[in-house]
Parts: structure tokens; C-alpha cells; sequence
């Protein structure tokens, strides 16, 4: 015989049971969402540049002085050669941006410019590589075969910089000025990427 006390068949019980069934329905929604959230697959981490809240003075001028860390320096990322490196360590300074891919012939075209000024500016206006679009091992040969071990040559292969700074091709050289504002974002061949260099580092 049933009872007819029950409060979950009888009609008073039912909004309440309706109740807890939409609360456990609303809970499992929201946890489901929160997974959805960011990168659609994962990155080994030694690949990903993440950005940082640097603090407003980290770092120094040449001379010594405090420099206020721009937006565009806020990042930290891994070179080719697994060393950590830190954007805003850059901050007052001029710096050139090189987004390169290793089967990238206008790259290799390039590269030798770079190889060459890079070392004689390095204190004034560094010239920091960005590998992308490839294997580390390729990226690597690249650096060997046209002698850039000399730059710093971060390795991009998750893309978060080149998504950061919106590059769409390579090469592409990205140069920030001493306030930390892009001055210039587009190719530039050997002769252009000469002259700019040694004007910003006048």
C-alpha cells in the first residue's frame, strides 16, 4: 500500500524537487564552462611566453636609471638554448623585434644583416629573434648555419608572441622605440634594417 505522506510524489513536494534538479543542472553548466576556458590544447611550457606584471621600474637604464617597463616589454618567454629570458630587462631601450621562420628564404636572406649588426648594437639596441613556424631543430640549424648565436633567439614554436604582436608573416621586424611604442611592424630589407638600427641608436 502506498503512502500518500511521501514529498516527493505528492504535489507540495514537486516544486522542491523541481528546485534541487535546476540547481544541480545550473552547477554542472557553470563547471563545464569554466574547463572551456583558454588555450584549446595545451603547450609544453618551455614553448609558451606568458606575460608578467612587471613591476613599473624592474629594470635600468645604460646609464643606470630607473626605466619604466612599457606594455610591449611585459613578457617572458625560452631561448632556443632553454635560457629563461625576460622581456622587460630590455625597458629604455630601443629594441628590434625579428619574427623568422627556418624555411623562410627572405629570412635566410636576412639573416646575415642581422648577424652582423646585431653584435655591434647589442648594448644600445638589441635585436632579439622570435622562431616560429617550425621545429626547434630546424630552428636551431638556422641559427647555426647563419651564425646568430651571438643573438638571443627566443623559441616561439606555441606562437604566443607572434599572436601577441599580431604577426601575420614572416619576416617581419617589429621595432619598439625607448618609451616602449611600436614604431614599425612590416619587412625590411638589409639596407632599411641597417640605416633604422644605427638611427635609433644615435
Amino acid at each position: 500500500m502506498r503512502s500518500s505522506s511521501s514529498p516527493s510524489n505528492g504535489p507540495e513536494g514537486r516544486p522542491a524537487a523541481r528546485l534541487a534538479l535546476a540547481a544541480t543542472l545550473a552547477g554542472t553548466l557553470l563547471a563545464a564552462s569554466a574547463c572551456a576556458v583558454g588555450p584549446t590544447s595545451a603547450q609544453p611550457a618551455a614553448e609558451v611566453a606568458v606575460p608578467v606584471a612587471a613591476p613599473s621600474s624592474a629594470a635600468s637604464t645604460p646609464t643606470g636609471a630607473p626605466a619604466v617597463v612599457p606594455d610591449a616589454l611585459r613578457f617572458t618567454a625560452r631561448t632556443l638554448d632553454g635560457t629563461a629570458f625576460s622581456a622587460a630587462g630590455l625597458a629604455g631601450r630601443p629594441v628590434v623585434l625579428w619574427f623568422w621562420a627556418p624555411w623562410c628564404a627572405t629570412c635566410a636572406s636576412q639573416a646575415w644583416t642581422v648577424a652582423e649588426i646585431a653584435p655591434k648594437y647589442r648594448d644600445t639596441v638589441p635585436i632579439v629573434g622570435v622562431a616560429g613556424l617550425g621545429e626547434q631543430k630546424a630552428m636551431r640549424s638556422f641559427v647555426t648555419e647563419f651564425e646568430l648565436g651571438g643573438t638571443t633567439q627566443i623559441d616561439d614554436r606555441a606562437g604566443a608572441l607572434w599572436r601577441r604582436f599580431e604577426i601575420v608573416e614572416q619576416s617581419t621586424f617589429l621595432i619598439i622605440d625607448r618609451q616602449g611604442k611600436v614604431v614599425h611592424q612590416g619587412f625590411l630589407d638589409g639596407e632599411d634594417l641597417t640605416r633604422r638600427v644605427a638611427a635609433l641608436a644615435g
